[in-house]
C-alpha cells in the first residue's frame, strides 16, 4: 500500500510547522545556555507535563507494546507499568528537590552533592556516557522503529526515512533548542492521541476483526486479555510482575523512569517556573503516560493477532521488508497499512512526529551534558554564552549522526530495552538514597557503574557459554541488581565520605527531610556551625506516592474492564480513581513549595 497525495500533504504540513517553530524561537534560544537547554526556566506545568508524555511516546513505543502483547498478552506490559512506582516517587519526593538544586543538568548535580577529584571524574564520565553512549543507544532504538515504519507504511528504504525525518529534527533542534522541542511536543501529543484512538476505532471495525466484542471473543485473543499474569505458573508471573514490582522499578536506570528522577524528566523539571510547576508537570506526565495512552496500542496489538496471527503472515504481506527487521513489533505498522487515505496520513504524521519528538529531546539533552558537564567544565570554563550555544549545536549534529546510524544496525526494539535494563541494574537505589543519606559518596557511584558494567557484560556475553547454570532474562536482571547493590554498599563504607563543607552546603540548599543527615547536622552544631534540621513532609509525601500509584493503576485497569465489558469491577475502579484524583489534587496544594 502506498500513501496518497492527501497523506503526504498532511505529513508535509507537520514538517513545515516544526521547521517554522524552530526558526521562530532560534534567536531567543541562542541568547544563553539556560535558554537553549532549559527554555529560560519559565515553563508552566501543563506544557512541561505534555512534553514529557510526548517525548516518552517515541516511534518505537507502540511497536514495543505490540511485541509484548503478541508474545506475553496484555499482562506483559508490567515490564514497563511497574515503572509507575518510580514516576510517582519522583512526583512527590524528588521533583521539588531537583528544581531546588538549580543546576543545568542532572550530571552537574554530582559536584553539588559530592566533593574532590572523584566528583569531577564522575561528572565528566557521566557526561560522556549519558551524552554519547547511552543517549546514542536510545536514539538507535527509536531510529530502528522509524526504519521499520518507513519500510512497512511509507514504502521507503530505512535510510531514506531516517534521512528525511532526521534532517528536519536536526534542523529545529539545532536552532530552536528546548523551547522548540517543547512547543512541537505539544502538537505531537495532540496528533498522537487523535491518530491512535481514531486508528484503533477504524481497525477494530475491519471485516476480519469484526468489532470489539468479536475481538475479545476470538480464539487468537481470548488468552491474551488478562491484566494480570497466570499466578498458578511461577515461570510466568515471577518475571512478568514480581520482578518488575519488587526489583526492577528501583534497581534499574531506564530513560524516562530513572529512580529519583533524571535525564529528560529532570531537564523538564529544571525548566519549570518553580517547584510547584515541577511537581504538577511530573504528576500530569505519569497520569497520561500510564493511564491515558496505552489502550489504543494494546487493542491494535490484539487485533493484529487476528489479521497477522503468525510472523509468516507479516512476511507474506510485506515481502520487501528486510529479513533482519522482521519481528512481532512490526505488526503495529503492518496494521496501519489497513487505514484509509487521510487517516493513514494523520497516523503516519503522528508516528513520525513521535520519532522526531524523542530524537529532538535526546539530542538537546545529550548536547547539554557534553557542553555543560564536559566541554565547559574541563576545557573552556571561561567560554561565552554564545560559544557554548554553538558548541551545543555542534554536539547535536554529531549525536544525530551516531544515533541515526545505529538505527540501521539494530534489528529488534526489545534488544535495546533489555540491554538498557541490564546495564543499569543495581544502580537505581543510589539515585533514590543519595538525597537522604549523607554517607553515599562519589566513589559509591563510580564503583556501582563499574560493577554494573562488568556484571552486565558477564551475563550478556560470558555466562551462557560457560555452561554453569542456565538463567532466564529476569534472573540475570535480579542477579545483576543484587550483586551490584552489595558491591556499592560495601564501597560506601570502605571509602571516604564527602567533605563536611560540601555536605552542609548541599543540605542547606536542598533541605531534604528524614533522619539520614543527622550525623552531618550534629557534627556541624558541635563545631559551632549552626544547622537546623529540616522537618520536611516526607511521611505525607510517601502517602501521596502510595495514593498516586493506586489511583493511576485503578484508572488503567478501570479502562481495561470497561473495554472488556466487566461493568462492576470497572465501576469500582473508576470510583477509586475519582477519590484518588481528588486527594492528589488537594495534596498538590498542600505540599510545601518554595
Amino acid at each position: 500500500m502506498t500513501l496518497s497525495t492527501l497523506d503526504w500533504s498532511i505529513m508535509g504540513l507537520y514538517f513545515l510547522f516544526v521547521l517554522v517553530v524552530g526558526l521562530m524561537v532560534s534567536r531567543k534560544a541562542g541568547d544563553s545556555v539556560d535558554d537553549f537547554f532549559l527554555s529560560g526556566r519559565n515553563m508552566t506545568w501543563w506544557l512541561l507535563g505534555i512534553s514529557m508524555v510526548a517525548t516518552t511516546f517515541s516511534a518505537d513505543t507502540p511497536n514495543l507494546v505490540t511485541d509484548l502483547v503478541r508474545q506475553n498478552g496484555v499482562s506483559g506490559n508490567w515490564g514497563w507499568w511497574a515503572f509507575l512506582l518510580t514516576g510517582m516517587l519522583t512526583v512527590f519526593v524528588y521533583a521539588k528537590l531537583w528544581r531546588r538544586s538549580n543546576v543545568l543538568t542532572d550530571v552537574e548535580f554530582y559536584e553539588l552533592r559530592y566533593s574532590g577529584p572523584a566528583a569531577a571524574f564522575l561528572r565528566g564520565f557521566r557526561a560522556l556516557y549519558l551524552g554519547l553512549v547511552f543517549n546514542v543507544l536510545v536514539m538507535g532504538a527509536v531510529s530502528l522503529a522509524a526504519v521499520k515504519f518507513g519500510e512497512v507504511v511509507l514504502g521507503m528504504p530505512g535510510w531514506q526515512t531516517l534521512l528525511i525525518a532526521g534532517s528536519i529534527t536536526l534542523a529545529y533542534s539545532t536552532f530552536g533548542g528546548l523551547k522548540a522541542v517543547i512547543i512541537t511536543d505539544f502538537v505531537q501529543f495532540i496528533l498522537a492521541m487523535i491518530g491512535s484512538i481514531w486508528a484503533c476505532i477504524y481497525l477494530l471495525g475491519l471485516p476480519e476483526v469484526g468489532g470489539l466484542s468479536n475481538l475479545i471473543a476470538h480464539e487468537n485473543v481470548s488468552d491474551k486479555l488478562s491484566l494480570l499474569p497466570d499466578f498458578g505458573n511461577p515461570d510466568v508471573w515471577v518475571p512478568v510482575i514480581l520482578v518488575p514490582l519488587a526489583v526492577q522499578w528501583w534497581a534499574s536506570y531506564y530513560p524516562g523512569s530513572e529512580p529519583g528522577g533524571g535525564g529528560y524528566i529532570a531537564q523538564r523539571m529544571f525548566s519549570a517556573k518553580d517547584e510547584k510547576n515541577a511537581v504538577g508537570a511530573t504528576l500530569l506526565y505519569n497520569a497520561a503516560h500510564y493511564a491515558l495512552r496505552p489502550w489504543p496500542w494494546i487493542l491494535i496489538a490484539l487485533a493484529s493477532l487476528i489479521v497477522f496471527p503468525e510472523m509468516a503472515d507479516i512476511q507474506r504481506a510485506f515481502p520487501n521488508l528486510s529479513a533482519d527487521k522482521l519481528g512481532h513489533d512490526v505488526a503495529y505498522p503492518a496494521m496501519l497499512t489497513k487505514l484509509p487515505s487521510g487517516l493513514l496520513g494523520l497516523v503516519a504524521a503522528s508516528l513520525v512526529a513521535a520519532f522526531m519528538s524523542t530524537m529532538s529531546t535526546q539530542l538537546n539533552l545529550g548536547a547539554s551534558y557534553l557542553v555543560n558537564d564536559f566541554y565547559q567544565r574541563f576545557f573552556k570554563p571561561d567560554a561565552s554564552q554564545s560559544e557554548l550555544v554553538w558548541a551545543g549545536r555542534a554536539f547535536t549534529v554529531v549525536s544525530a549522526i551516531l544515533g541515526l546510524g545505529l538505527g540501521l544496525v539494530l534489528t529488534n526494539a526489545g534488544q535495546a530495552f533489555n540491554l538498557l535494563l541490564l546495564l543499569g541494574a543495581g544502580t537505581g537505589l543510589i539515585y533514590i538514597l543519595r538525597w537522604f543519606w549523607w554517607r553515599i559518596n562519589a566513589m559509591t557511584e563510580i564503583v556501582a557503574m563499574i560493577a554494573s558494567l562488568i556484571i552486565a557484560g558477564y551475563f550478556t556475553f560470558l555466562h551462557d557459554g560457560l555452561g554453569i547454570m542456565e538463567l532466564a532474562g529476569w534472573q540475570k536482571t535480579v542477579s545483576g541488581a543484587v550483586l551490584t547493590t552489595i558491591t556499592w554498599v560495601a564501597a560506601t563504607y570502605f571509602t571516604a565520605p564527602t567533605d563536611d563543607k560540601t555536605l552542609r552546603k548541599f543540605y542547606r540548599l536542598i533541605k531534604p527531610g528524614g533522619n539520614g543527615w543527622d550525623a552531618v547536622i550534629d557534627k556541624a552544631n558541635a563545631e559551632g556551625d549552626t544547622m537546623k534540621k529540616e522537618q520536611g513532609q516526607l511521611p505525607f509525601e510517601i502517602l501521596c506516592f502510595v495514593v498516586g500509584c493506586i489511583t493511576i493503576y485503578s484508572a488503567l485497569f478501570a479502562t481495561g474492564n470497561w473495554i472488556y465489558g466487566n461493568t462492576m469491577p470497572a465501576a469500582i475502579l473508576t470510583g477509586i480513581t475519582g477519590v484518588g484524583l481528588f486527594f492528589l489534587i488537594t495534596a498538590w496544594g498542600k505540599l510545601q513549595h518554595e
